[in-house]
């Protein structure tokens, strides 16, 4: 899944190639992928886009006043052609879920992988009308998100850092890999309660949050679209590499599988050394 810092790639991708040009055709090839009726898709068309911006995981597309905002969820992707196919999408006959045509013959795909469709896209006048978006807790890398917000948000919750961290209504933009990547610096346990931390443990676990994000969005600034999900792979500490070396202290590197998921981390570093116990298998082993 694309995250904040693959998601602001995105949007600085987008910007630096479509602001300025008019959008002249947007077409569906999965109808369930537009969660809104009004206006249709149809009234994109000759706009000319004013600016692409991002909130947490969701991309937005300004085009004077009318936005098409979208969230990739967990196998979408977008990808980007200097000449788009003239070919007209046909609903239900492509991998494809929506093509935006521009002005000089550019475009992009929304594509998503699997069986699992939760590629969502959304035309809306204004983006706090995507429910999605209105729920968003602050971005990380705000200007105002300081260590006195990011305490305020930890104080009181009984929660699992690792849920936490992941909750868009706690924080925005946040997902599975980079909240391993980010309790793998803080050197911390991905179920270590929130409202127990040491003020220590905050400032450590802040430090981490922003470093961890800002040198990914770095890494992934002014990368096109295809190159991104390589680039994100290979910038992982732990998320994704179970089995492989920590880098930080060269122990293994173990896995907590769930149902649908699952999460990584260093026990030298993060547990004392204690591995955790492996939901998925401890319920085979009953």
């Amino acid at each position: 899944m694309p995250e904040l810092p693959e998601v602001q790639a995105l949007a600085d991708f987008l910007r630096s190639r479509i602001v300025g040009l008019a959008v002249t055709g947007v077409e569906l090839g999965s109808i369930s992928v537009l969660k809104t009726y009004n206006p249709p898709p149809q009234a994109l068309v000759g706009l000319p886009v004013d600016d692409v911006t991002r909130h947490g995981k969701f991309l937005d597309v300004d085009c004077d006043g009318t936005h098409l905002v979208f969230h990739l969820a967990r196998a979408g992707w977008l990808r980007w052609s200097d000449t788009i196919s003239p070919s007209t999408l046909r609903p239900g006959k492509s991998p494809i879920a929506l093509r935006a045509r521009f002005s000089d013959g550019s475009g992009f795909d929304l594509t998503e992988a699997g069986t699992r469709k939760r590629l969502a896209a959304y035309i809306v006048a204004d983006p706090q009308e995507v429910p999605g978006i209105a729920s968003l807790g602050p971005d990380p890398l705000a200007d105002d998100f300081t260590r006195e917000a990011f305490g305020a948000i930890l104080a009181g919750r009984r929660t699992q850092i690792k849920g936490l961290l992941r909750d868009q209504g706690v924080i925005a933009g946040i997902g599975n890999a980079y909240s391993d990547e980010i309790l793998n610096v803080a050197k911390m346990s991905p179920f270590a309660i929130a409202a127990s931390l040491k003020e220590e443990e905050v400032d450590r676990l802040y430090a981490a949050l922003r470093d961890t994000l800002s040198t990914a969005v770095a890494a992934a600034s002014g990368k096109p679209a295809a190159e991104l999900k390589d680039a994100k792979r290979a910038g992982m500490r732990v998320h994704g590499r179970t089995g492989e070396t920590c880098p930080t202290c060269g122990d293994v590197v173990r896995e907590v599988s769930f149902a649908d998921s699952s999460l990584q981390y260093c026990a030298t570093c993060q547990t004392g050394g204690k591995p955790l116990a492996d939901r998925r298998m401890s319920r085979l082993l009953k």
